[in-house]
């Protein structure tokens, strides 16, 4: 965020959950990305007083019904076991071929802040989509979730082989935090 947010307020600190008092982040529980983007941002609002971004993105499998979803993170049980969610979703698409093992990574960022007056919470949604498919076997060692497993349309590489700097021109995340970056940098300067 502070490389693509830096390019409309040269001079902005971003600040992450480490940068600020430990508060109780919501739990997941909106059916959508961008409800539980909106959730986690208002919360980080509310507990810091500041302008707050939060995003939540998954993997969307065609073959599965639009499924891991909002659930990616936990797709096998276990909270962030990456190995495991790769391990299962390789496993249910075993007998899908190859031409109908499309995918998306989606994501919706969130900013949550309040009026020049300090009463009225006003809040905005970007939204990022990466078309792909997902190969058969993992490859790659940057990235993190199905990074491992998924090709982006046009491309040979997984997103766990591509460089920060690739990743950035075409992901799902930097597409929304671009599109909301001017919203924030606007927000910011009218502070």
């Amino acid at each position: 965020m502070e490389r693509i947010l830096g390019r409309h307020l040269p001079e902005v600190d971003v600040l992450g959950l480490d940068d600020v008092e430990e508060y109780d982040e919501p739990a997941e529980t909106e059916p959508t990305f961008e409800g539980n983007a909106l959730l986690k941002a208002r919360a980080a609002l509310f507990a810091t007083g500041l302008p707050s971004l939060a995003d939540d993105s998954g993997l969307c499998v065609d073959a599965l019904n639009g499924m891991p979803g909002v659930l990616s993170a936990r797709w096998a049980g276990v909270a962030k076991d990456d190995c495991a969610n790769n391990e299962l979703l390789l496993a249910q698409l075993a007998d899908v071929p190859d031409e109908l093992r499309t995918a998306q990574f989606r994501c919706a960022v969130a900013l949550a802040h309040r009026s020049s007056g300090g009463d009225v919470v006003s809040e905005h949604v970007a939204h990022g989509v990466m078309p792909g498919s997902i190969i058969r076997e993992m490859r790659g060692t940057r990235g993190f979730g199905y990074d491992v497993l998924f090709v982006g349309q046009g491309h040979e590489r997984t997103s766990a082989e591509l460089t920060p700097d690739e990743k950035d021109a075409l992901s799902h995340r930097a597409m929304a935090l671009r599109e909301i970056a001017p919203v924030a940098a606007a927000v910011l300067q009218a502070r």
